[in-house]
């Protein structure tokens, strides 16, 4: 073993020796991309069938910690984008990661991360075929940023957008809200709270796949990040210049979620989610959508919250538990900065 290092140094960033034995020894032994060139050369039956279209992605992750209950910054960077690529009705293939490592990173944390990146790419289906290496010095990069970039095939036939949301639509979610915010709140101890919470993270490849196969008329679907479920409704009524309406009673949270929530004066509705989706699905194929999230553990938890509808166009409002009815707006500022 060449890399004897247990921290991270400037030399590690320098182009000689000590970097190159940081790339094979943490990363390339464990990714085992094809070949080392500068760029990856990627071949694929999908794209010569005709109509298939390339989707690809990019997205950067700043969480802190770097490692949480329910995952790490490097699940975080995996499952990110395979979901920003399953969402469009892309089957994921490929993946480049870049990191920028603070000078004094553990080596150990690194090799854990990176161990969790390739567990998660291969159970996705997707392949990491490239990247990169930068080390800065101690306070320019708070540890470790990953960025991702993704490449998929949109098999022929399939137009999934946030435009195509008719009236009548039905609008799902794979699970219980807020997990993931709620759970980096708690990871940094700031407030002193303690909560038996981790984060939904998760890949949702095979998701998507089984819900437009039981439901191959589906219209939209979006991951519910940054701004959690009331910004992706918003930003899906926006396009569609629909209007949505969802219902308080059937969202699905935790009661340790709603807990902090009350005490924090925050609204689960804008929480970060890192393995939910929310779709729409025409009526008639609301019932086998949901059977199809359900028969898989990141569905397990599929309920419907509401529809859409001719009034209000490009607004979303909500039922509430005591009858009324309010406007849910898009998220204004940042309920939680460095949330992923």
């Amino acid at each position: 073993m060449a890399l004897r290092d247990t921290h991270v140094t400037l030399a590690h960033g320098g182009g000689g020796q000590a970097m190159r034995d940081l790339i094979d020894e943490v990363f390339a032994s464990v990714f085992q991309p094809p070949g080392m060139e500068d760029q990856a050369r990627l071949t694929a039956g999908a794209l010569a069938e005709p109509g298939a279209r390339l989707a690809f992605t990019t997205d950067s992750y700043v969480v802190t910690p770097l490692e949480f209950p329910g995952g790490d910054i490097g699940k975080l960077a995996i499952c990110g984008t395979v979901n920003d690529l399953a969402v469009g009705g892309a089957r994921p293939l490929w993946l480049s990661a870049a990191f920028i490592i603070e000078e004094g990173t553990e080596v150990a944390l690194l090799r854990r991360i990176v161990a969790t990146m390739a567990a998660e790419a291969a159970a996705a289906d997707i392949r990491i075929v490239t990247g990169d290496t930068k080390v800065v010095g101690r306070g320019a990069a708070d540890g470790l940023f990953v960025t991702t970039s993704g490449i998929g095939v949109i098999p022929p036939g399939r137009d999934i957008h946030a435009g195509a949301i008719r009236p009548g639509d039905v609008a799902l979610v794979n699970g219980v809200l807020g997990d993931h915010g709620a759970t980096i709140l708690a990871a940094r101890g700031d407030l002193a709270l303690s909560a038996d919470l981790k984060s939904d993270c998760a890949a949702l490849g095979h998701l998507m796949e089984a819900v437009l196969a039981a439901a191959p008329g589906t219209r939209a679907a979006r991951d519910a990040t940054r701004g959690g479920v009331a910004s992706v409704l918003n930003e899906m009524a926006q396009a569609s210049r629909t209007g949505i309406v969802i219902d308080e009673a059937t969202l699905p949270l935790r009661e340790e979620v709603r807990g902090m929530c009350e005490i924090l004066g925050l609204d689960p509705l804008y929480l970060a989610n890192e393995g939910r989706l929310v779709l729409f699905v025409p009526e008639a194929e609301a019932p086998a959508a949901l059977a199809a999230m359900r028969a898989l553990p990141e569905g397990a938890g599929a309920v419907a919250i509401g529809r859409a509808v001719e009034a209000h166009p490009g607004q979303v409002r909500m039922t509430t538990a005591f009858g009324g009815s309010r406007i849910v707006d898009m998220l204004v500022g940042e309920q939680l900065p460095r949330i992923c």
